[in-house]
């Protein structure tokens, strides 16, 4: 077994080495993050339950729907169902993690309760540095995109407590974070038919469902097409990766 001291430096290792690949969640983070802290703040509540909020339920978007419900009558059968509805994408998240959280003994529980949209695409393009421990490394990423938050929230409530201004419209800075990240997406060729995909099972199901109901429609309709469509996707992605690998063979030969 590892000393403590031998451990601290190992982690230590793993945050520095995670905190630059960690830094365009920061920004987009502290704006959204805020974003919500004014939000919370215009109904009755200061910094310290925003960040709490966001410490114990860190669900981003699922919090930004939760303040919209601070007010009297509704009902809680009603918010459980709206906030499930909402974050049911995490369960596909989990599934395509489970035998990496799985080697990961405790920590595994945080890793599932910190898995967010930007932490998740930031396990999956960000290879770990050689002189770093995976499990480490992931717990790092984990960790500091979930301070970001927690500090954007604070700041946030702050802002609005002492700089009062009308916070209409300022909800669709999740939207605006969804859409970049799926422009980001897009700029590999090999994530190209995914996101087609989930445009197209989207737009589909909001003309069958409308906009109040096409959310789990679509999910449903995004993993049955990637459960059916997997070969022709990976050899898709195959068929990009060999390009590249010759690009560079060729490259590195002249």
């Amino acid at each position: 077994m590892r000393s403590d001291v031998t451990t601290l430096k190992s982690y230590g290792r793993a945050f520095r080495a995670a905190f630059p690949y960690t830094i365009p969640v920061l920004t987009g983070y502290l704006f959204i993050g805020m974003a919500f802290g004014v939000m919370i703040q215009e109904k009755g509540y200061n910094f310290l339950w925003a960040m709490f909020m966001s410490l114990v339920c860190y669900a981003g978007s699922g919090q930004y729907l939760a303040v919209t419900f601070f007010v009297p009558g509704i009902r809680l059968t009603h918010m459980i169902f709206m906030e499930f509805m909402l974050n049911i994408r995490h369960i596909f998240y989990g599934l395509s993690l489970l035998e990496r959280f799985c080697r990961m003994g405790k920590k595994r529980l945080y890793m599932i309760f910190s898995l967010t949209d930007e932490t998740y695409s930031l396990f999956f393009i960000t290879k770990v540095p050689p002189d770093v421990r995976e499990d480490e490394f992931l717990f790092a990423v984990a960790v500091l995109d979930h301070s970001y938050w927690i500090l954007g929230s604070g700041i946030g409530a702050l802002a609005g407590t002492l700089i009062p201004f009308d916070a209409a419209g300022i909800d669709f800075a999740m939207t605006a974070l969804f859409t970049v990240i799926m422009v980001e997406q897009w700029t590999e060729k090999k994530n190209r038919p995914c996101v087609l995909l989930g445009l197209s099972c989207g737009l589909v199901c909001l003309l069958i469902f409308g906009a109040e109901s096409f959310i789990l429609p679509t999910m449903c309709c995004i993993m049955a097409a990637l459960l059916l469509g997997r070969r022709q996707l990976d050899f898709c992605g195959g068929e990009q990766e060999d390009e590249t690998g010759m690009r560079e063979a060729g490259q590195h030969g002249n």
